[in-house]
């Protein structure tokens, strides 16, 4: 039986939630330069998310989740990591870093968030990473 790929979860930082949201788009509106989260900020516009975005996720070849902090601590007890970032999550049940968030925190624009997804999904990946290896 093929192992199964692992799955992408994009990690928002950011608290999920109705009210959650309205407050952030606010702050995305208001004052975009504190904002803290890069992820949210190049990949939802005012109407929920960008359509070339989920477009492109969809054409990734591979199942995507999309986690807020919040979730991320409850549902894999990970609490003050870094975000943005992106984790694989094997098949397994751990946790690997996939793009870490100094990297997503450096990204300014939809087009470079992709090209960077697009580049880390065409590298080969390391079977085991002690520094990045986050056990759920």
């Amino acid at each position: 039986m093929p192992a199964e790929r692992p799955v992408l979860l994009f990690v928002y930082n950011a608290d999920g939630g109705p009210l959650n949201g309205l407050k952030d788009l606010w702050h995305k509106t208001v004052s975009p330069q504190t904002y803290a989260c890069s992820l949210c900020a190049v990949t939802y516009g005012p109407l929920g998310m960008r359509r070339e975005w989920r477009d492109f996720v969809r054409g990734l070849g591979r199942e995507v989740r999309f986690l807020h902090r919040d979730e991320l601590a409850a549902e894999f007890g990970l609490r003050d990591v870094p975000l943005p970032a992106v984790y694989e999550l094997r098949p397994d049940d751990t946790l690997q870093e996939w793009l870490p968030a100094s990297e997503l925190r450096a990204v300014t624009t939809l087009k470079d968030l992709m090209r960077r997804v697009a580049e880390r999904a065409q590298a080969p990946q390391p079977i085991f990473s002690p520094t990045s290896n986050v056990a759920r």
